[in-house]
């Protein structure tokens, strides 16, 4: 039951208990108390809203960045994953598999902001070897969500 609960709040945070207990057939108040219990064991981390800025024109420049690091004795990766999370342009953190260890989506509002997040936040922690900078050009899809309806094509056909 809570599975279920947990996916329809994932589709849609505003969901009300009232309207997930309408859509599970389990009593409002069970609903409530089990939405809370989720968020006091931090099952829930957080409501979110998808926000296409770039309909209200409000630049930001989105890049991967791919991180090869040494693993640190007896906590592996973990201790420098932790201070890149506590930088605010890291809004996304992961360990990969590959050549490199750590992928990171970072938000600046400018190439140079996350070009300085590179050369002075990540470059100088001990124990990162290199680092490579892809830049996102479009985003099509965010979060389950496609940020555009479908485009015309704007090229003329070849004929042969």
């Amino acid at each position: 039951m809570i599975r279920e609960i947990l996916k329809i709040l994932e589709n849609d945070a505003r969901a009300t208990p009232e309207q997930i207990s309408a859509m599970t057939s389990t009593p409002s108040a069970e609903v409530a108390k089990l939405i809370k219990q989720a968020e006091q064991d931090r099952t829930i981390l957080k409501y979110k809203t998808v926000i296409n800025w770039e309909k209200l024109g409000k630049e930001q420049v989105l890049a991967l960045i791919l991180v090869k690091v040494t693993p640190q004795r007896e906590v592996g990766f973990d201790a420098i994953a932790e201070r890149i999370c506590h930088s605010p342009q890291a809004c996304s953190v992961y360990l990969a598999s590959g050549e490199y260890d750590l992928a990171i989506l970072v938000v600046g509002k400018t190439e140079q902001e996350v070009a300085d997040f590179v050369s002075q936040n990540l470059a100088t922690i001990e124990g990162v070897q290199g680092t490579v900078t892809h830049f996102v050009l479009k985003r099509y899809k965010e979060d389950g969500e496609i940020l555009e309806g479908r485009e015309e094509v704007k090229r003329q056909p070849v004929v042969f």
